[in-house]
């Protein structure tokens, strides 16, 4: 019998791989689908992606986590009937909430379209909204096994979602296209494909209930007082958790309904071209996403561990994990971003078809590490008990974004709303360190560990900018952007990491978290001791 301290610890494991998945597949599937329907087409479907993310959001990340605190304490004191009162209080309240973001999407659907700068959007809008019908019961079912901790269910749904998702928006855009069809019949297409993966969601999840243990009649008896108590909580918590792990969708939500009328009001472009670049300033989402995948996956596993280190008030272990995380989020995010600069002109040829828009892209990575670090600074604090710091935090975000892009797109165009979104997660991560440090009253990372990384980016950078010029003497083309590319990264990544590890940023014991740490230890062995 596994102890609970270790099911616990399988069980963010499981949640932990599933994300890193999921967020894998959802970065790579718009490549093919930005091939299939082109820039017009790509923007379409990207006007109202952040929608979507929204429900992902609520389905995924905000109400399960609720839900399953308030069942896993009913769970401890063996009060089946208080399972059955909660998830029976959860219902009511999720479907209530579902049903008034549907009916005010589908009915709203003109006017959300009007507001975003495109009327033809409508038919998008209204198709996503029913989306919002299905999350309160695949939220509700996560939820529940989460409480009986058995993270199983919700890693298999996330993964079949994604998967049916990504699969029937690649088929059904690529069948659209060549037979004829609009972009706008093809954007359609993926947003019904967002719609069965969430179908598919809750299919895995319903078998899951029908084989679960202890399938006894319960009989429930409501009371007004609890089931007011239990709905205020899921109102509150559920809201913050929600609006931290929805800080990436809300800005491209500013972008969906700012980009475009701004492209177009400041009188450079006409409709139609603002749409073209509105497109090519979407291809940076893909790699945003790629860039900060590890960074999310890697802060979903730290808020259970720097909780538990709260409750039993282990300070030296929440300030160890926390040097260790900054060190993390700072290694790979400013890795990311400068690498991704120095070679955004191949990525973009290789991924996109040509090399539109790298000044912006060029802009938009730069932001990678300031998400990073952001994420990371969020998690740390949720753990602790912040989680209305790390709401503010959200807040400054948005708002920023959404101010930038009103001063800066009308002269730069989409290089402003690049330039908006890195300093509005600039803003952001400024301000959770600042709040982190009063909270913890100690300075991260420490300053022993900043000459080797910034020793190691400006080695990296220097070496890559000697490869792309090189490089761009030897050939051009699609093919050989691909290969520029991939050697690129493979040089430029030996190259960080060498550096790095010689630099002694993390101790040997600390490289043994790391995929492939045996690897990597056998290289900090070489360093200088």
């Amino acid at each position: 019998m596994r102890s609970p301290e270790e099911k616990i610890w399988k069980g963010a494991v499981i949640l932990t791989i599933a994300a890193f998945v999921t967020k894998l597949l959802s970065a790579f599937y718009r490549v093919p689908y930005q091939n299939i329907v082109g820039d017009v087409g790509f923007y379409i479907y990207q006007q109202v992606y952040p929608i979507y993310g929204i429900v992902m959001s609520l389905a995924l990340y905000g109400y399960p986590i609720v839900i399953s605190k308030l069942v896993a304490e009913r769970v401890a004191d063996r009060d089946q009937q208080g399972v059955a009162s909660v998830l029976l209080a959860s219902l009511l309240f999720l479907c209530l909430f579902g049903l008034l973001l549907f009916s005010v999407l589908y009915i709203g659907a003109q006017q959300v379209a009007i507001w975003m700068g495109d009327a033809e959007l409508a038919p998008l809008v209204r198709l996503l909204s029913f989306s919002f019908l299905l999350f309160p019961f695949i939220a509700l079912l996560r939820g529940y096994f989460q409480g009986k901790n058995n993270m199983l269910p919700t890693a298999v749904s996330q993964v079949g979602e994604q998967l049916v998702r990504v699969i029937t928006i690649i088929l059904l855009s690529y069948l659209f296209i060549k037979g004829g069809r609009t972009v706008y019949d093809a954007g359609a297409a993926a947003v019904f494909g967002s719609l069965a993966g969430g179908l598919t969601a809750l299919l895995l999840l319903t078998a899951y209930w029908l084989r679960r243990a202890n399938r006894g009649k319960i009989y429930i008896t409501w009371k007004s007082g609890e089931a007011k108590r239990i709905i205020s909580y899921l109102l509150i918590e559920g809201f913050i958790i929600c609006v931290t792990n929805m800080v990436l969708t809300l800005t491209q939500l500013v972008d969906s309904f700012s980009v475009l009328p701004l492209l177009v009001e400041s009188g450079k472009e006409s409709f139609e071209q603002a749409r073209i670049w509105k497109g090519i300033y979407d291809r940076g989402q893909p790699l945003i996403q790629l860039g900060t995948v590890v960074a999310t996956s890697f802060s979903l596993a730290l808020v259970p561990l720097i909780s538990g280190a709260k409750k039993r008030e282990d300070g030296q272990f929440i300030r160890e994990k926390t040097d260790l995380s900054l060190r993390i989020a700072t290694v790979i995010g400013l890795g990311a971003s400068l690498g991704l600069i120095c070679l955004i002109r191949p990525v973009n040829v290789m991924l996109f078809e040509n090399d539109l828009g790298s000044l912006s892209l060029a802009i938009l990575a730069a932001s990678i590490f300031f998400t990073t670090l952001a994420l990371t600074l969020s998690a740390l604090l949720q753990g602790m008990g912040q989680e209305w710091t790390a709401v503010a935090g959200v807040c400054i975000a948005v708002a920023g974004k959404a101010v930038c892009n009103w001063l800066l797109i009308p002269s730069f165009g989409t290089a402003g709303a690049a330039a908006a979104t890195t300093l509005s997660y600039a803003a952001m991560s400024c301000f959770l360190y600042v709040m982190l440090r009063r909270k913890l009253h100690v300075r991260f990372p420490k300053k022993t560990y900043w000459y080797p990384v910034i020793k190691a980016a400006a080695t990296m950078v220097a070496v890559l900018q000697l490869y792309t010029l090189l490089a761009e003497t030897l050939g051009s083309g699609r093919l050989f952007a691909a290969g520029e590319a991939v050697a690129g990264v493979l040089l430029g990544g030996v190259t960080y990491i060498i550096i790095i590890l010689k630099g002694n940023v993390f101790s040997q014991q600390e490289l043994t978290f790391f995929p492939f740490g045996d690897k990597l230890c056998l290289l900090w062995k070489t360093g200088d001791r």
